[in-house]
């Protein structure tokens, strides 16, 4: 007998957590363009032509809509994220200019746990254990992760500065979550993504005076090839993020260890090792727990008295 197809609803239930999912591989995959594009011109040059190709790219898209300029509170919204991304994607691409593509990515999942937090904060989102719990057990796997590469190696004054900047990038990163969350819920995809690349690279390039240097020609192709990513990936997660809440989807962002593990093999040839396994067995658990829809108190109810009368019931 073959197994019964999905329902509808679960089908329905499941497609944010398979749009976040595509979302974040696509933007791992952006990761490792920007990765060779910031080494040879620059993680200040690199990020802000990503950001204005990005927006050009995706600007006729929101005016081919013809909704009108956002109102003050949602503008408002665009220009808070792309601040912050801004200086997040700044601050990240030059710390994978000093770490591995896989353990810079690694690392930076502390964002997501500390994501869980803010929405509870900042969203009022009551926080469930199933989701610290996933959580938990994705950071547990960065942690193996980690403890299996970077301390098999030897760190200098540059994987210092790169951590550093990392960890800097990750708290923004987890305040992202929160601004994702409510400008999905009053804007949608197209011009979320128009306005945090070209938000983004208007404010970064403020500092060109000082921190612009010559892009290299065989670096444009993939800062172009970034942007179309960024662009595709952040409407895939803005898509997801208006239809679940943010603890459900935080986890689905540790799956970017298995994209990246890959891309950095590809890219750079970076060997996937025991500890890389048995780390992405806990990510990929995690992110199956998140995905598990809560009983409600009906549910709940109708289990426990079944339970009650089958052991009401005498033994054979």
């Amino acid at each position: 007998m073959s197994s019964p197809s999905p329902s509808p609803t679960s089908a329905h239930r499941l497609m944010p957590f398979g749009a976040a999912l595509v979302g974040v591989g696509l933007l791992s995959l952006m990761d490792a363009f920007m990765k060779e594009a910031a080494l040879a011109t620059g993680a200040y040059t690199a990020t802000v032509l990503r950001s204005l190709i990005g927006a050009a790219l995706i600007a006729p898209f929101w005016l081919a809509q013809r909704r009108g300029w956002p109102g003050r509170s949602v503008l408002k919204l665009h220009l808070e994220r792309g601040v912050i991304s801004a200086f997040m994607a700044l601050s990240f691409f030059y710390a994978l200019t000093k770490l591995p593509l896989a353990e810079a990515i690694a690392i930076s999942f502390i964002a997501p746990l500390i994501a869980l937090y803010f929405a509870n904060v900042l969203l009022g989102e009551a926080i469930r254990r199933s989701a610290v719990f996933a959580s938990i057990l994705g950071f547990a796997g960065t942690i193996v992760i980690i403890g299996g590469k970077i301390g098999a190696g030897e760190f200098d004054r540059d994987a210092i500065f790169g951590l550093a900047s990392l960890m800097f990038s990750a708290v923004l990163y987890a305040y992202n979550f929160v601004v994702i969350r409510r400008q999905s819920q009053v804007a949608g995809p197209v011009e979320i993504a128009t306005f945090h690349s070209g938000v983004g690279g208007v404010v970064l390039l403020l500092f060109a005076p000082f921190l612009w240097a010559e892009p290299q020609y065989d670096s444009l192709g993939a800062i172009t090839m970034a942007s179309f990513l960024t662009v595709t990936g952040a409407m895939a997660i803005a898509w997801a993020y208006a239809r679940e809440e943010a603890q459900a989807l935080v986890p689905i962002e540790y799956s970017g260890f298995l994209w990246a593990s890959l891309f950095g093999w590809l890219f750079f040839r970076e060997a996937v090792t025991l500890p890389t396994i048995g780390g992405t067995l806990l990510i990929v658990t995690g992110c199956w727990i998140a995905t598990r829809t809560p009983k409600t108190e009906s549910e709940a109810s109708l289990e426990k008295r079944d339970r009650d009368s089958e052991a009401s019931l005498p033994r054979p």
